[in-house]
């Protein structure tokens, strides 16, 4: 039986979460779960470092925000989400809140579940996001989401590039460029592209830019799969960019 808490496949992902949202809450209880799994996997990372930043011990904050997922899941709280109201980023930061405050009994959390898997491992990632930036730790508690949210997108970009070069035989060309996506353009040695890729040096040159420009296609697609309109991408995109540009 496959895992519905699984990475979603790249074709997966042009359904936007909205979508998602909306029609899990039409759906049965057990078309809800399947539905709602790769939603709840793609957003734990920013979700649980809220919770960590909110005090709680690695251990706790997967608590938290896994029974967040499952009371998510089990009530009827997306009932009330409306993709006009704003980005799904907020409405998520906006239920965790209230959640944390209102909510959460961490005596209560091993009882319930809501058919949600276990997700350790999952939680060990989500600590590593949570750690991965210099400076993090002086973030204020919404600016640290918000870098958490757009690092998950960016790893979701990233999990859908490296899908588009396994089926096209080129995980080789995938391995080698992927560094180049945070690399200055001053930076990228084309010559050694070039050499490991038996390429003349302006191919190579031409297959950089190819795949940085594919990463950036994606990653604005997943974005505008968390917003209602294409003004919100915009201005999404601008929140989320400059939300890294304050990792230094």
């Amino acid at each position: 039986m496959s895992d519905p808490f699984s990475m979603p496949s790249s074709g997966d992902f042009h359904t936007t979460r909205w979508s998602v949202v909306m029609g899990a809450c039409a759906a049965a209880p057990e078309e809800r779960r399947v539905q709602f799994g790769a939603f709840y996997r793609q957003y734990w990372p920013p979700l649980y470092s809220y919770a960590r930043r909110r005090g709680h011990n690695p251990h706790d904050a997967q608590d938290v925000t896994q029974d967040f997922f499952a009371r998510l899941l089990e009530g009827d709280w997306l009932s009330t989400a409306d993709p006009a109201r704003g980005r799904l980023r907020t409405l998520l930061l906006v239920m965790m809140k209230r959640f944390l405050a209102n909510q959460w009994d961490r005596a209560h959390a091993a009882k319930r579940g809501g058919g949600l898997s276990p997700v350790s491992l999952h939680g060990e990632e989500a600590e590593q996001i949570y750690l991965s930036a210099p400076g993090a730790a002086v973030l204020p508690d919404e600016s640290l989401y918000d870098r958490s949210w757009a690092l998950t997108l960016m790893t979701a970009a990233l999990a859908r590039l490296k899908i588009e070069h396994q089926q096209h035989g080129k995980m080789a060309e995938y391995e080698l460029l992927k560094d180049c996506l945070t690399a200055e353009r001053g930076e990228i040695d084309y010559v050694a592209v070039a050499t490991h890729l038996r390429l003349l040096p302006a191919t190579a040159r031409s297959v950089v830019h190819r795949f940085r420009k594919r990463f950036r296609e994606i990653f604005r697609e997943e974005v505008a799969a968390t917003v209602a309109s294409p003004a919100d991408e915009e201005d999404e995109m601008r929140a989320l960019l400059a939300s890294l540009g304050r990792m230094g």
